[in-house]
């Protein structure tokens, strides 16, 4: 601000607004740019951080995805300065219009000085409320700009990511084949598409007055992109106005919160329970396969790769009871490719499933141990927040010198609902704001848009901060609204964005793919809130750089002067079914347990859940105990075998010992323990006890085929 303040607040030539004649506006211009291309991306990076593996996911899928994430939050932090750009050039078309000395054809409009605001010479007439932004981007920046986001983010919604999801669906065991059927499960999706679009082609065609040429073609795909977005953005939109304010006032109460978490403990236990039997079923035919299939049969290959997706306890688990050397014999019942290909799938989704459900398992465990203490801790008088277990992790310095068990006390007992509150109830005024101004926004003489009537006022006392926060603020809360139900929806198993990096390869893309293809119409529809695109507002106006990319929407009228005004009313109805809970109800008749307070159903989960807590409550407190026990038996007689002092006798010769002898390290009570022999009350009594007779050798292939059920024993 202090360098833009030093600037020349002259007026330059339209015909050089273009022209870098000024270096420190151009610098300036160009360090905010940059500043907020690096912001977004880190900002990308660690929200894909927390639901995406980057170790275990292919780096092709996590490029894709932080692509798509990144170009949709660019265009939502770049849009406000695009704004005020567009303010700043109709600031110069309005003075030309009323200078009274400048002609009529004039292309060069008064230049004033820097020095002297009140300088007029030569019949030059100087406009000092046209203040040159400090976030004014030169011409010609921005539509390249949006071009080559847009148009990135368009292909990679409609093209790329779909045949990336099928490719990592895909349980083929090479790339051809992989590439083979990603074409074929996309070639319905694409079918769909050309479908659609050439319903509008034809449309333009034998429409009287449309001449179609290649840019006609252009905002018929626009039109189409655009228009499933803003069918998609006002449903997402209607659930996060009301659901995102509604969050923070139910967590405010911790009983609340707490009953929900043995909601969901109770059904997290179901679903753990079906993906372990699933896995099981699973690895119970991987096991059939692996006996039938010979180290030279010509599908062995195809057999490893399926045994490599498994889970780890499984593979560990894994020996072959058949001779690797046996040949394979010509029989019948041989496993096809397809069929291999059908399994792997299956594999792949069930192992990744498994292992989801098994860390939400253990962080949903920790989220309840850590309530309870919450709702214990709110009855003491003293301020010092007391754990039931200890951290896993030792405390670093932010735990250790801010976040102290005083300031913890503090903060989740007495602090922490206060800020929830008056964070519901911001977000609450501005979902009223929003669907009024969504109601409203096609009114332009009175105007009723609340968006519009703010930004007309600050553009007509040319404070750009305001415009340039009123703007960003905005996009921030519609976008957080939208985004926040992409991350909180799930359909079933196949989409689902899972936190602590358990989100899958699909679920990663069909997000990327949701966000390209809401954030361009979320944007498009804030620009009309403003009255800023003259496809709704109906005014003569300078058009923004980014509506310029999407082009005239008049190619389709009806769309364009029916769809794109009145269905954003549609707003209202979905956020009075969302505040009654309708979907929700909806789901609950249909067999799908949803969170209710006034449903039995839901009463008999919490208490379910409840009684789960207290059991793996119980499990885990026997875990300390017994480990503190361990800990301090060690510290107490850990050294004693080494005390000179207790060894006084003479030595006596070593007698001789069946045990193997014990190792420098080892101590009493280890060696006490290890004493110990292992019982098996399920091995065959008849059967001999060694080692050897107890032990098979693992083969040159992972297999679970044995003799017996009992032989890993």
């Amino acid at each position: 601000l202090s360098l833009s303040l030093s600037l020349p607040l002259s007026l330059p030539p339209l015909s050089a607004l273009s022209a870098p004649y000024h270096p420190a506006v151009c610098r300036m211009s160009g360090l905010v740019l940059a500043v907020d291309v690096v912001v977004v991306l880190v900002l990308a990076v660690l929200v894909l951080w927390r639901y995406a593996d980057f170790s275990r996911q292919h780096r092709l899928v996590t490029v894709a995805t932080l692509l798509a994430w990144y170009l949709c939050f660019l265009i939502v932090i770049i849009l406000p300065l695009d704004v005020t750009t567009t303010i700043y050039r109709q600031c110069i078309v309005d003075n030309r219009k009323l200078s009274p000395t400048a002609a009529p054809n004039s292309t060069q409009p008064p230049t004033g000085s820097s020095s002297n605001t009140s300088h007029s010479s030569a019949g030059l007439q100087p406009f000092p409320e046209c203040v040159r932004p400090w976030s004014y981007i030169p011409d010609g920046i921005l539509p390249v700009f949006w071009r080559v986001v847009y148009w990135t983010s368009q292909f990679l919604t409609w093209i790329l990511l779909p045949f990336m999801q099928s490719y990592a669906r895909s349980g083929a065991f090479s790339m051809a084949g992989k590439v083979r059927t990603a074409l074929i499960e996309n070639a319905i999706y694409y079918g769909t598409y050309l479908l659609i679009f050439g319903s509008l082609l034809i449309y333009v065609a034998v429409h009287p007055g449309l001449r179609l040429d290649w840019y006609q073609l252009q905002m018929i795909g626009i039109t189409a992109a655009n228009t499933w977005g803003l069918f998609l953005l006002v449903l997402l939109l209607g659930y996060g106005l009301v659901e995102l304010p509604r969050w923070h006032w139910t967590a405010a109460h911790s009983g609340h919160t707490l009953a929900r978490t043995h909601f969901k403990a109770a059904k997290l236990l179901t679903e753990r329970v079906e993906a372990q039997e699933e896995l099981d079923d699973l690895m119970e035919e991987v096991r059939k396969l692996n006996d039938t299939v010979k180290y030279n049969h010509p599908q062995r290959k195809n057999i490893d790769t399926i045994l490599r997706k498994c889970p780890v306890e499984y593979q560990e688990r894994m020996s072959r009871s058949m001779d690797d050397y046996e040949d394979f014999e010509e029989r019948g019942g041989c496993p096809s490719e397809r069929s291999l290909a059908r399994l792997h799938k299956q594999v792949i989704r069930a192992a990744q499933r498994y292992g989801r459900v098994s860390v939400q398992w253990t962080m949903l465990l920790d989220q309840a141990f850590y309530l309870e203490d919450v709702a214990r801790n709110q009855d003491n008088t003293t301020p010092h927040f007391v754990h039931s277990f200890p951290p896993t992790q030792p405390r670093g310095w932010f735990s250790r010198y801010l976040y102290t068990p005083r300031v913890e006390w503090y903060w989740q007992c007495w602090l922490r609902c206060w800020c929830h509150r008056a964070l519901a109830l911001v977000l609450a005024a501005f979902s009223v704001l929003v669907v009024w101004s969504e109601c409203t926004f096609f009114s332009t003489s009175p105007v009723l848009s609340i968006f519009a009537i703010f930004i007309r006022s600050a553009e007509n006392s040319r404070n750009y901060l305001h415009v340039q926060m009123g703007c960003l603020l905005a996009l921030l809360f519609l976008s957080t609204c939208v985004y926040w139900t992409v991350f909180r929806i799930r359909v079933f198993n196949y989409y689902y964005l899972a936190p602590h990096h358990q989100t899958d390869a699909y679920s990663l893309l069909f997000s990327g793919m949701l966000f390209c293809r809401l954030t361009p119409p979320l944007c498009l529809n804030f620009l009309g809130l403003i009255h800023m695109d003259s496809a709704i507002s109906h005014q003569a106006h300078e058009q923004a750089a980014y509506t310029s990319i999407m082009g005239s929407m008049r190619v389709i009228s009806f769309i364009a002067d029916g769809f794109y005004i009145y269905y954003p009313m549609l707003v209202l109805i979905l956020c009075i079914a969302t505040y009654f809970s309708l979907g929700t109800r909806c789901l609950n008749l249909l067999g799908f347990q949803q969170f209710m307070g006034d449903n039995e159903m839901t009463s008999d989960l919490v208490d379910e859940g409840k009684e789960l807590i207290k059991r793996e409550k119980r499990k885990r407190q026997r875990q300390e105990d017994g480990a503190t026990r361990r800990r301090e038996w060690k510290e107490r007689y850990g050294n004693q075998s080494t005390d000179p002092i207790r060894n006084r006798g003479p030595p006596e010769p070593p007698e001789p010992s069946p045990l193997p002898p014990r190792a420098p390290r080892d101590t009493d009570s280890s060696e006490l323990l290890q004493d110990v022999e292992s019982l098996d009350f399920r091995a065959d009594p008849d059967e001999p006890s060694s080692e050897h007779s107890r032990y098979q050798p693992a083969g040159r292939y992972l297999s679970m085929s044995r003799s017996r059920i009992f032989d890993d024993v």
